[in-house]
């Protein structure tokens, strides 16, 4: 690959970061769109190394995004499988 396409491969990288890390956020989907955001977040850093990145705020922005709706998510799902493994008990004596 020529520097050029590195590039633009790199930036195309950033972008899609950025959108799969929004897109995290997405009920039940957003998992898979987190993971695959900081797959690209980690393919545009490495390119980084060699070039400068114009889209580097993007990138920033999206694994932020991705690792909030992570968090998030992992979160939610702990919570349902909490709840599904301990069945809620009645408090009320009946």
């Amino acid at each position: 690959m020529t520097a050029a396409e590195i590039k633009i491969q790199m930036l195309k990288y950033s972008i899609r970061c950025f959108i799969f890390g929004l897109l995290g956020f997405l009920p039940v989907l957003g998992f898979g769109f987190g993971i695959a955001a900081l797959r690209m977040a980690g393919l545009a850093r490495a390119a980084e190394k060699n070039f400068w990145n114009a889209a580097r705020p993007y990138r920033i922005l999206g694994v932020l995004a991705a690792a909030i709706s992570l968090i998030f998510w992992s979160f939610i799902l702990i919570l349902i499988v909490w709840h599904a493994m301990n069945p809620t008990r009645d408090y009320y004596g009946d």
